[in-house]
């Protein structure tokens, strides 16, 4: 017998299909413009469901014996509940009751809950201010009117929920998670009274099967060296192995730190990043030119990876630079200072560089979540800031493309980890060749 699936957790598959779906492309802002819509649905849900675990004492599936506050009555199945927004109708599933000794009213769906045009704002007002008791039942009152409330025990425990997952994500253990590409970033949100705006430090990696994971997420009252020193000990305290290879952009105390906490991992520079700054150096009406030789450099290279390859990029870049240095010196030197880290990745398989020479994927979504929260000014505190930032981050990271995998990358990759860190693999060899084996199949 196939499982029943509560509407909630619904909505939330509905959710991943939206970022991993590949059969038409979208932008992720299209993509993450449905989420918000989806999410409306999911809250609301959330709630009612909440709601009707309160009156009957125990939650789904749970026995009435396994309670004391249980009261009688059961779930019989749901009955389609639409609600109108400015962004379309939501369906929303509303739980039957039968056996029960007096009857249920929702506190949610008030009179006049099905015309409303504001759900949009209940959603966004909950998330961007922390989902607070009080601002949760403020945003409801907004929302819908005075008619529609619920109780604070109820509001208390979606938010908790909330903050337990959160809460979970920064204290989980590392241990099994076998990194082999660190990518590390951050971005600036105002989430302090009087103060400017501030870094949100982010690490997310790809995995000894080719697997995209978002590891860690924590503040920071600058990008400097000793706050993202503090950020990687968090991670290597939790028991995050050290990585082949750090992707990340040349902000000097990032460097630093990585240079002190993961001395013996590869650093690989950011091309994009490295692309910006050159081409800051150049006449508008050449940017194009340049831009398409910059990227001849590193695009379309035949040979194996390793040293062969790091030598044709280097020849490549000696033309680049003896046709654009007369006309732009300064866009020159900047290419050429500290070239070798900008083809680090070249030493990996040849199925991962297009993968692990940028982070494209983290900007964009770091821009929609600036986007979102532009409006707003100020978050109204540290807490919703991460939230936010977080719950974001989360989702967007089930739909991020990973690297594949063959035993021939597996055993590449195990010859570089002992080239570098001096280690052995945590795991036997024949283990992680299986598993390249089954990704593969």
């Amino acid at each position: 017998m196939t499982p029943r699936v509560s509407p909630t957790d619904e909505i939330r598959a509905e959710i991943h299909a939206l970022f991993a779906a590949t059969d038409e492309p979208r932008s992720l802002g299209d993509t993450l413009e449905e989420v918000a819509r989806v999410g409306a649905r999911l809250l609301l849900q959330t709630v009612l469901e909440a709601e009707i675990a309160e009156f009957l004492g125990r939650n789904r599936y749970e026995r009435r014996a396994a309670s004391e506050e249980a009261r009688s009555g059961s779930r019989n199945g749901h009955s389609p509940l639409t609600v109108r927004t400015t962004a379309g109708p939501v369906v929303l599933k509303r739980q039957k009751l039968r056996g029960t000794t007096e009857p249920f009213t929702s506190r949610l769906l008030g009179k006049g809950v099905t015309r409303t045009n504001a759900l949009e704002s209940l959603v966004i007002a909950g998330y961007v201010r922390g989902l607070s008791t009080r601002d949760v039942e403020a945003a409801l009152a907004e929302a819908l009117g005075p008619e529609a409330s619920m109780s604070k025990s109820t509001v208390s425990r979606i938010c908790q929920a909330i903050r337990d997952e959160f809460d979970a994500f920064k204290r989980r253990d590392l241990s099994e998670i076998e990194i082999e590409y660190l990518f590390l970033d951050g971005s600036h949100f105002k989430f302090h009274e009087g103060a400017k705006a501030e870094p949100v430090l982010v690490a997310w990696g790809i995995t000894s099967t080719g697997a995209p994971v978002l590891l860690h997420l924590a503040p920071g009252a600058a990008e400097s060296t000793d706050a993202w020193a503090a950020f990687l000990d968090d991670m290597t305290a939790r028991g995050l192995r050290p990585p082949l290879l750090v992707i990340s952009d040349r902000a000097p105390g990032l460097i630093a730190a990585v240079e002190l906490k993961l001395s013996k991992s590869l650093w690989q520079s950011r091309l994009i990043h490295r692309c910006r700054n050159l081409l800051a150096r150049v006449a508008k009406h050449a940017q194009g030119d340049v831009k398409r030789d910059y990227w001849a450099i590193f695009d379309s290279i035949d040979a194996d990876p390793g040293t062969g390859a790091r030598a044709e990029a280097r020849r490549r870049k000696e033309a680049f630079c003896a046709k654009w240095r007369k006309l732009y010196p300064g866009a020159v030197e900047c290419l050429e200072e500290d070239f070798e880290h900008l083809v680090s990745y070249l030493r990996f398989p040849k199925e991962h560089w297009k993968r692990i020479r940028h982070s494209n994927f983290i900007e964009r979504t770091f821009g929609e979540t600036r986007r979102r929260v532009k409006v707003i000014g100020r978050l109204p505190g540290e807490q919703s800031c991460l939230s936010l930032v977080w719950a974001v981050l989360d989702r967007a990271s089930r739909g991020w493309r990973g690297v594949k995998m063959t035993p021939a990358v597996v055993r590449d990759l195990q010859e570089l980890r002992r080239e570098l860190i001096g280690v052995p693999d945590r795991r036997d060899k024949k283990e992680v060749v299986e598993d390249a084996d089954t990704a593969a199949a």
